[in-house]
Parts: structure tokens; C-alpha cells; sequence
């Protein structure tokens, strides 16, 4: 199985963690919100793409001042 060049890193971490973090605080925030029923799926995806959407180019914007950040603050 071919594997995708290390250079992609920058937008595959990201990616990969605004996909769960979003999944995992939208199904929380639904579940205590509305409790689990009938409706639950379809509000919980709805949240989970809606959050998606907006956590993703954020942490493309963020991340680069965080590692600035976290230069300035650690050894």
C-alpha cells in the first residue's frame, strides 16, 4: 500500500483531529442536549458536519501561532 509523502503532514493531523474531536464534542453536546432518541443521528451528524466545517480551517490558522506560542514558552 502506497503511503502519502511525510510534506503532507500539515494538513493530514488537522484533518484527522478536528474529525474526531468534533464527532466526540458533538455527540456529547446532542446526548446531553436532547438526550438519545429517535432524532439523535440526524441532529448529532448535522452538529458534527456544522462544527467540522468551522473547526478545520480554524485549526489551519491557529496551529502555526501555537507552535509560535509554544517556541516562545518552552525550551
Amino acid at each position: 500500500m502506497r503511503k502519502l509523502p511525510a510534506k503532507y503532514n500539515f494538513l493530514l493531523m488537522p484533518f484527522i483531529v478536528t474529525f474526531f474531536m468534533t464527532c466526540i464534542v458533538s455527540a456529547v453536546s446532542i446526548l446531553k442536549s436532547y438526550g438519545f432518541g429517535d432524532e439523535f443521528m440526524g441532529k448529532w451528524i448535522t452538529a458534527w458536519m456544522t462544527s467540522w466545517i468551522v473547526a478545520f480551517p480554524a485549526l489551519l490558522v491557529i496551529l502555526p501561532n501555537v507552535k509560535k506560542l509554544l517556541e516562545v514558552i518552552t525550551e
